[in-house]
């Protein structure tokens, strides 16, 4: 069953940050990492459970792609995917989200 794939606000601008940081040294590879980005979040339309468990958060409905250094954080809901954020691998995710709650 394929399902729309949504993006948070918090997601699409973790997004435009990278995205602004790489377009410092190219434009070019900006728009190729944002390309990418968007086909593998278009792919949980068909195959949503693709992804692994966010190994920190032991949540089963809350699953990541690796893109790249990048985690496509992202959860399954009855008739969508909800991109929930775009982190860099070598960033504290559990930190990240416990902070996201509280706030």
């Amino acid at each position: 069953m394929a399902r729309q794939v949504v993006w948070s606000y918090t997601a699409t601008a973790d997004l435009e940050a990278i995205a602004d940081y790489i377009a410092r040294d190219s434009s070019f590879y900006a728009a190729v990492f944002v390309r990418e980005i968007l086909e593998a979040s278009h792919s949980l339309s068909e195959f949503s459970e693709r992804g692994r468990v966010v190994p920190e958060l032991g949540n089963q409905s809350i699953r990541e792609l690796l893109v790249r250094e990048y985690r496509l954080v992202y959860t399954i809901k009855e008739s969508n995917v909800v991109i929930l954020g775009l982190i860099h691998g070598k960033r504290d995710l559990k930190m990240l989200w416990e902070k996201e709650k509280q706030g």
